[in-house]
């Protein structure tokens, strides 16, 4: 019978072939402690000749017995010439995130625009502030209409851009008419026909 790769045990380290890995596996049965260290010392020894990415590694080198050691799972016992890697270094544990925490009450308009309103509000006033108010003022009504086009209205968003710079930014709705936008409904489903 032919032997194909996928039926046989999977590789720890693959660049360094089925060879190695059945030396390595070979030498952790071994029950003579004294002739387990002679073995390791000659795979290593092997390892460091065949791999031109280990050049100038000696066998007291760290990496060289660091992959022996991550080859056999960590099952090889031996007296290992330098401070080998274990088994939790080699696989840590990632650090966890933590996620702002942000209010969700302006969520709708995403942290983009909640933050363009911000630094628009500590701009000098003039012509160029007014512009940036009016198409921010206008992308967070589009915003809102997309999500429910009974709320989206112009005092309401002038309401939240006061609410969102602290009073810094206040427009009277009376006096400025921001776009207006169309909600796309979802198609309703109707009756499927029938496949015949």
């Amino acid at each position: 019978m032919v032997e194909y790769n996928t039926a046989l045990p999977k590789l720890e380290m693959r660049e360094y072939g089925r060879n190695i890995q059945k030396l390595i596996d070979h030498c952790v049965l071994l029950e003579d402690r004294e002739e387990r260290n002679k073995c390791a010392y000659a795979i290593a020894e092997i390892m460091v000749h065949l791999f031109p990415e280990l050049n100038g590694e000696d066998l007291t080198s760290r990496k060289v017995w660091d992959h022996i050691n991550l080859i056999s799972g960590f099952k090889l016992d031996i007296d290992f010439p330098c401070e080998v890697l274990t088994e939790s270094e080699s696989r840590p544990m990632p650090r966890k995130i933590s996620y702002p925490k942000k209010s969700d009450k302006f969520r709708v308009y995403g942290s983009n625009l909640v933050g363009m309103i911000k630094e628009i509000s500590k701009m000098e006033g003039g012509v160029d502030k007014d512009r940036l108010i009016f198409l921010v003022a206008n992308q967070m009504k589009k915003q809102l209409v997309a999500v429910n086009t009974d709320s989206a209205t112009d005092r309401r968003v002038f309401n939240d851009i006061r609410e969102i710079t602290g009073g810094g930014i206040d427009i009277d709705p009376e006096n400025y008419k921001l776009n207006e936008y169309i909600g796309v409904s979802n198609p309703q489903e109707g009756k499927k026909k029938k496949k015949k």
